[in-house]
């Protein structure tokens, strides 16, 4: 590897909306197409902090209960650090900056507005590296929706030159980056991810998600519900476009059975996907997927009836679970270079913007 002073060793932490733990990881990377990945890991939230972190995502609490939990939060990320350094060993110690997302506790992209909880300045403390966080604001003051932020990582990895690809990352909501062959990117939130399945799941079943799909896998869909849903107005909105977390809270399954409800839920996921791809500019190539829904065989299985070429990301070598993290690593770098994160294209801002608030 050519020695580049570009080239930056950095971890980068992420806090998803499903609150499972903090997704850390490391990379080595100049924030444009030199990326090189060296692995991650789940450090997973306990139950109380994980329920607390639900409840002030859902309803509005106390704020010096909002600060004690910013505090633990912010120290749970500390740990991750230190053990990835653990499970890392010498590379992750030559790490110098770390890409910090924090959680996401409110985001209306409508209003302007968006919290992410984290403190920046109690991390660099704790874990003696510079801190590159609050990467959503500055796009929103220039009237951006604050969100995807990975269509560019999604860019620098995936480009094909000879035909359009696109990148489907299933977390919570889901998110598509559109890349075409001509270094054209569009960019959009298609509608739920997984994070209504999982809420159902824990609801209905007891469990954490829909463990290898077995509540949808015995379901049937209905359709007039699908069809329902799929006519609410976020769907017809254009691109590009960003949800607010609860914006999918109609889709209600709540007179179904667990799996018909689960087999629903999947393809109104589906369907938000399908409508999504439909509105870009052509055909598409192939469609790489991330994010935990890869692992979910009905929601993959309906996307392969419906696009011949589905694709998960491990068959480029990349895992689904740390792509995320390794994007704000790598929005991280960029930050430190003043290189944009963002474009009128892929959130809808006035002007291509960089982002990142940096810790000294």
């Amino acid at each position: 590897m050519s020695e580049s002073h570009h080239h930056r060793t950095v971890i980068g932490l992420m806090s998803g909306s499903s609150a499972k733990g903090v997704d850390a990881a490391l990379i080595t990377t100049d924030g444009e197409d030199f990326v090189d990945f060296h692995g991650g890991l789940r450090f997973p939230y306990e139950d109380e902090l994980r329920g607390r972190i639900q409840e002030a995502s859902q309803h509005n609490i106390r704020l010096d209960d909002l600060l004690f939990l910013e505090r633990e939060i912010t120290l749970h990320h500390a740990q991750a650090v230190d053990v990835l350094k653990q499970q890392m060993g010498p590379i992750a110690e030559s790490a110098s900056l770390i890409g910090f997302h924090g959680h996401t506790l409110r985001h209306l992209p409508s209003d302007g507005v968006t919290m992410q909880v984290g403190n920046p300045w109690l991390l660099a403390e704790k874990t003696g590296l510079q801190v590159v966080s609050d990467f959503r604001r500055r796009d929103m003051a220039r009237g951006g929706r604050g969100a995807p932020l990975a269509s560019f990582f999604h860019q620098a990895l995936f480009r094909e030159k000879d035909f359009p690809v696109a990148v489907l990352n299933l977390g919570g909501i889901a998110n598509l980056t559109w890349l075409g062959a001509d270094g054209s990117i569009v960019a959009a939130d298609t509608g739920p991810g997984c994070g209504l399945l999982d809420e159902w799941a824990q609801e209905m079943a007891g469990l954490h998600h829909d463990v290898d799909g077995q509540l949808a896998r015995q379901g049937t869909v209905h359709q007039a519900l699908v069809d329902e849903f799929l006519a609410s107005p976020y769907f017809q909105r254009p691109l590009p476009k960003s949800a607010a977390r609860f914006e999918f809270d109609h889709i209600d399954v709540s007179g179904l059975s667990v799996e018909d409800g689960a087999a629903t839920l999947c393809a109104v996921t589906v369907g938000g996907i399908e409508t999504a791809i439909h509105s870009m500019p052509g055909p598409l190539g192939i469609l790489w997927v991330t994010g935990g829904g890869a692992h979910h065989p009905v929601i993959m299985k309906r996307l392969r009836e419906r696009f011949p070429m589905v694709r998960t990301i491990d068959q480029r070598n990349l895992s689904p679970m740390t792509l995320e993290a390794e994007c704000f690593a790598w929005l991280a770098v960029r930050s430190l270079r003043n290189l944009p994160l963002t474009i009128p294209e892929t959130t809808g801002c006035s002007q291509p913007t960089t982002g990142g608030f940096v810790t000294p």
